[in-house]
């Protein structure tokens, strides 16, 4: 019996300290012009993912246009409220957690930061619309039990001209949705968000600048980590909240880590190893972190086989290396 006993005491010890924290290691999964299926998603289990974003989306037609625009017949089917339906439904029967994370464009690709209203009558439609486009997808969160609902994406001025619209909208949003709440602040916004008290996660797209170098270095990219981890760990401890990366990622070009949040058309030259490096040093600088939820890689398309590949400077990294260093990190956590 006593050798019993010290076996048993020593295999809790074992299960304990070879346990790691599960992180959100999740994708970015694009709303198409069709229907998922299986075969879509099983580069998502490859992967090792355990979670994916799902992202409906609402239009404007431009900055100050106080109309959002949603889940009408012009728009992609990934892109409304029955294809986001239709895609976590896929997703969950193949073990997929899911964040639900309705976001708007705006025509031409304005900067969402910047949306602001011209008056007072204009930004009482804006927040009426886009209550409507909030509560509408709250309401799908709580249908299909997602595990977290980002209420808004990069949404700035909108949350610094009218922070009482926001504390009245997630009160709204948690008389709907029993799940975890976060927001998609910028970069450089999250340090100004009001409501994070309000919030699960203080939720960080994270397209900081770690480095000026045309070809970046594994341990120079760790370096210029340093500054931001060390303020976004400070938020963390002060809020008592974790960080929950809502979106990361680099495109596959030179300078990759310079201006990281850039989505032009450039045709700056591919270098794919400068993403692979920029993706390990996310891994390395934050997957063993208490206060780090995990993050959405920013960004995944349905049709695997045609995207990324050797030739693509974009954001996406199928078929580069950087998907064998997320299969790695993802496996491992």
């Amino acid at each position: 019996m006593k050798r019993l006993g010290l076996l048993f005491l020593c295999l809790i010890q074992l299960s304990c300290t070879g346990q790691k924290q599960e992180k959100i290691n999740g994708v970015s999964f694009v709303g198409s012009r069709e229907k998922v299926a299986q075969t879509h998603v099983e580069p998502v289990v490859r992967v090792n993912a355990n979670y994916a974003a799902v992202m409906p989306f609402g239009f404007a037609r431009s900055l100050d246009s106080p109309q959002i625009i949603f889940d009408t017949e012009r728009q992609w089917y990934g892109e409304t409220r029955r294809g986001a339906k239709q895609y976590i439904d896929l997703l969950r029967k193949n073990g997929i957690k899911i964040m639900l994370k309705p976001q708007i464009w705006i025509w031409r690709g304005e900067f969402t930061g910047d949306m602001a209203m011209q008056s007072e009558e204009d930004w009482q439609i804006l927040e009426e619309t886009y209550s409507d486009f909030a509560l509408t997808y709250a309401q799908l969160a709580e249908e299909t039990k997602a595990e977290v609902y980002c209420i808004g994406t990069e949404l700035e001025e909108f949350v610094k001209q009218r922070p009482l619209f926001w504390t009245d909208l997630i009160a709204k949003i948690k008389k709907i949705y029993s799940g975890k709440l976060t927001y998609a602040a910028n970069w450089d916004e999250y340090p100004r968000v009001p409501f994070w008290g309000q919030m699960d996660f203080i939720g960080v797209d994270a397209y900081f600048p770690l480095s000026e170098d045309q070809k970046p270095s594994l341990e120079g990219l760790k370096a210029g980590w340093q500054p931001w981890k060390t303020k976004l760990a400070d938020l963390a401890e002060t809020l008592d909240r974790p960080i929950l990366f809502t979106e990361f990622g680099y495109r596959s070009m030179d300078y990759a880590a310079k201006k990281p949040w850039l989505v032009d058309r450039n045709q700056m030259n591919v270098n794919l190893q400068a993403q692979a490096d920029a993706t390990q040093a996310v891994f390395q600088e934050f997957w063993e972190e208490d206060w780090f939820a995990g993050g959405f890689v920013w960004k995944w398309f349905i049709h695997h086989k045609d995207s990324g590949g050797s030739e693509d400077n974009r954001f996406t990294p199928q078929n580069k290396p950087a998907e064998n260093v997320i299969r790695s990190f993802y496996g491992d956590y």
